[in-house]
């Protein structure tokens, strides 16, 4: 029988954590969100006032549900089952040669929100950054102006937990928009929902594709591993300047400042070996709550040298609008309309979601933590997409997984 998940302490220490720290923006006298550096962010108590329920109602960690209704016949059928709400999928990039320059792929996703900061109607973006002081953290940014949202363009792959500013947002004058991990955004959907004054002070949710978070042990490992003291560290970058970019970390030393450097694939074939347990059983992977969702279309071999390039997903009648008036307004250029360029770009995705039914049974059979996904077609996937050799390591891989990982203990993190 497996684990009965019931507040925010269980999912955390049963390893369901997202991190996203959404908790502690909707019960700060409870939660207070912290980094253990094996694990990722997450929460710990700071008082013993007694939890409201909220925190444990939108978090992401433990239940993910598509409510559709009505409007399931207006989204692209034949992306719907794996790939969620689909309206359109585009090929673009942001118009401004800078943002697209600094931007992870196209720079799509800091150009829809420089857009926003131009509405009068808009306060700020709340989005991730780097942390100035240790530059292999990340911290919560609210941005409200150009300047400030373009200086912390580009991948940051490492924890982060922007929902922890999520309260700010209602105390803002105008409305304001949020950047996101899907996990993120599926937090900030939630809250959405079930909060009247929230919904009317947010202009617009930006999901962007995310295959994992790896921890800050993962990162130190690797900044190690290049020789980089990280007590000197004064920047690190992980993509961009470049399409997808270097990962690119610059220390000082006596002699002033040196750089080491390393592909995008070289640096995430090894940090993603750190992620977190979580992210091995997460549904999401292209921000299917969100209003639009960018992502690398990878449909096709990169040029070197050519200008990054952003795939956009229109998920809902908001994001639609949204993206029309950023193009009209000169912040975004779309070149081609095409669902194919979704599947087309992310070829592994489908089994990915095919193994998480075989994933999910595992934890179910030997007394792990489960979580509930609602409306997240898995059992079609693994039965269609995986080779049988494959059908099997979706299970043995998870038993050892199991074992390994401590999944069915207790982990006392909170």
């Amino acid at each position: 029988m497996s684990i009965q998940v019931k507040n925010i302490e269980d999912v955390v220490n049963y390893q369901l954590c997202t991190g996203c720290g959404a908790c502690a923006a909707v019960e700060p006298e409870r939660y207070q969100i912290h980094d253990i550096e094996h694990v990722g962010r997450r929460p710990k108590i700071k008082s013993k006032v007694d939890s409201s329920g909220l925190a444990y109602q939108v978090c992401p960690g433990h239940h993910l549900q598509h409510e559709l209704g009505e409007n399931s016949d207006s989204f692209d059928q034949e992306l719907l089952s794996g790939w969620g709400p689909v309206l359109e999928v585009w090929e673009g990039y942001a118009a401004d040669d800078t943002v697209r320059y600094k931007g992870s792929s196209g720079g799509a996703a800091t150009a829809l929100a420089n857009y926003a900061l131009s509405l009068d109607s808009v306060t700020g973006v709340l989005h991730t950054g780097k942390d100035a002081e240790r530059p292999y953290l990340n911290k919560a940014i609210y941005s409200e102006s150009s300047e400030e949202l373009i200086g912390n363009a580009g991948s940051r792959y490492a924890t982060a937990s922007p929902c922890e500013r999520l309260a700010e947002i209602e105390k803002k004058k105008g409305q304001s928009v949020v950047i996101g991990k899907p996990c993120d955004i599926a937090a900030v959907d939630k809250l959405e929902k079930v909060s009247a004054s929230f919904a009317s002070k947010l202009a617009l949710k930006i999901g962007f594709f995310c295959a994992g978070v790896p921890s800050t042990k993962g990162n130190i490992a690797l900044l190690e591993k290049q020789g980089v003291e990280v007590g000197k560290l004064v920047d690190l970058k992980y993509r961009g300047e470049g399409w997808p970019g270097m990962w690119r970390a610059t220390s000082e030393n006596s002699k002033g400042e040196t750089q080491v450097e390393m592909t995008y694939a070289e640096s995430w074939g090894f940090l993603q070996k750190y992620r977190q347990w979580r992210c091995y059983i997460c549904p999401d992977h292209t921000g299917e709550f969100a209003d639009l969702a960018v992502g690398d279309p990878w449909y096709r071999k990169i040029e070197e040298g050519e200008a990054g390039k952003s795939l956009i997903i229109v998920r809902s009648e908001r994001g639609r609008k949204f993206l029309q008036q950023a193009v009209s307004a000169g912040f975004i250029v779309l070149e081609s309309k095409e669902s194919s360029l979704l599947p087309r770009s992310q070829p592994n995705l489908m089994k990915t979601r095919g193994n998480l039914w075989a994933r999910l049974l595992v934890l179910k059979w030997t007394g792990s933590a489960v979580p509930v996904f609602a409306g997240f077609n898995t059992f079609k996937f693994w039965l269609d997409e995986l080779s049988f050799k494959e059908k099997i390591q979706s299970f043995l891989g998870t038993f050892k997984r199991v074992k390994s990982k401590s999944l069915n203990k207790n982990q006392k993190h909170v």
